[in-house]
């Protein structure tokens, strides 16, 4: 069992707490903060308990010079000022000598908000390849280390895996929720257990099937993923997206388990992936050689419905359309509506099934939103997590 923020004195401690303020910004503003939120029960506890702090993260992807002004984290400073009522320092730089004497003018209870963390990627992407220096450094700014970025978990990055390697380190709230719930829907699962997975290619979640056709009394495939099963199985899909190197896969997999894995009935087809083309239901055996499959039907809905409705555990990741298109966001809405039943636990993967939920206005009616897509992913498929691996146990 790993160490939490719980394990250790904070009093007079300069504590660094990676978080996860990766929020989407629209011309620096912020558009949705339930990242930043999930965050706060674990810096409130920190400064309750004595602790100053310094606070770090990234924000979104930083490939050239100009990404810096896109993604920079002083918005997120200024919104986390307005919800702990107090201010947040912020530091531009993301090292050398203006952040070390930045952390050593901190005075007991002050918070730190350091620079978005992969600006460090600029210079050889020394962030994201976990750069031992740069690991080293910003452990020499604190006392002890607490991961709370669960969204980054999946990554060994010098602002987890690397900074832990030199501090007593333990886990924050948000990845002990995540840890407890995420894992403890597959090992210890209210039955029965189903499982919805969706979005593109197989290929991402090959591992993902493999863990859990084991694990769940049924799966239930729909998405761009579901046409490679569905010609595994001989049907036509037309110009539907297909991962030609995994059709082998899809069949044994069918044959192995067909009782398990349940495939869509009708679609919703379009030309292209546009709000302008336009769409029609059909069978899946009257897909048309020039449409392609973007939406699960309402025959499929109610196939997926029965399972649901009889399943006392439900973890989904994956859309089962194009939810950002009207025209084919129906199933993915319905799905909402069905699994958000009192009584059900209801687990949603992050990533695009988050924003899916979220967006059609489910969030408080799940059980669990996780922050993390890719972890969370690879959490499904059994996986140790770097970032959290990395972590002194009890």
């Amino acid at each position: 069992m790993k160490k939490t923020i719980r394990d250790f004195d904070l009093n007079k401690k300069k504590v660094i707490i990676r978080c996860d303020f990766n929020v989407p910004m629209d011309d620096g503003v912020i558009t949705d903060d339930h990242r930043i939120k999930a965050s706060l029960e674990t810096i409130e506890y920190a400064r309750k308990h004595g602790a100053t702090l310094i606070l770090m993260s990234h924000l979104g992807r930083i490939k050239k010079a100009e990404d810096k002004q896109k993604y920079s984290l002083e918005p997120v400073a200024l919104r986390l000022s307005e919800y702990l009522n107090q201010e947040i320092i912020f530091c531009e730089e993301t090292s050398g000598s203006l952040l070390k004497e930045t952390v050593d003018s901190l005075k007991d209870g002050d918070i730190l908000l350091v620079e978005n963390t992969r600006f460090e990627d600029l210079d050889g992407k020394k962030e994201s390849g976990n750069d031992p220096e740069l690991g080293a450094f910003w452990a020499s700014l604190g006392d002890l280390y607490i991961n709370d970025a669960f969204g980054t978990a999946h990554r060994a990055h010098a602002s987890n895996v690397g900074i832990a390697k030199h501090l007593p380190s333990g886990v924050g709230f948000l990845i002990e929720k995540e840890l407890k719930i995420m894992g403890g829907a597959l090992e210890n699962a209210k039955r029965p257990l189903t499982v919805i997975l969706g979005g593109s290619k197989v290929s991402d979640k090959i591992g993902v099937i493999e863990n859990l056709v084991h694990l769940a009394d049924h799966i239930l495939i729909g998405g761009g993923m579901a046409f490679t099963f569905l010609k595994a199985s001989g049907l036509p899909v037309g110009k539907s997206l297909v991962d030609e190197e995994n059709i082998a896969f899809c069949k044994k997999m069918l044959e192995d388990y067909k009782d398990k894995l349940i495939l869509p009935i009708d679609v919703v087809t379009g030309l292209e992936v546009s709000e302008e083309t336009p769409s029609r239901m059909c069978f899946i055996n009257d897909i048309k050689e020039d449409e392609m499959g973007l939406d699960i039907g309402t025959s499929t809905v109610k196939l997926f419905k029965q399972y649901l409705e009889e399943s006392e555990t439900i973890i989904w990741n994956g859309p089962v359309g194009v939810f950002e298109i009207p025209a084919f966001a129906g199933g993915t809405k319905a799905l909402c509506d069905i699994i958000s039943g009192e009584g059900k636990i209801s687990i949603i993967g992050g990533g695009d099934t988050a924003s899916a939920v979220i967006h059609f206005g489910y969030r408080e009616a799940m059980t669990h939103i996780s922050t993390g897509g890719g972890a969370s992913l690879e959490l499904l498929e059994g996986k140790e997590l770097p970032g959290i691996e990395c972590i002194d146990e009890m």
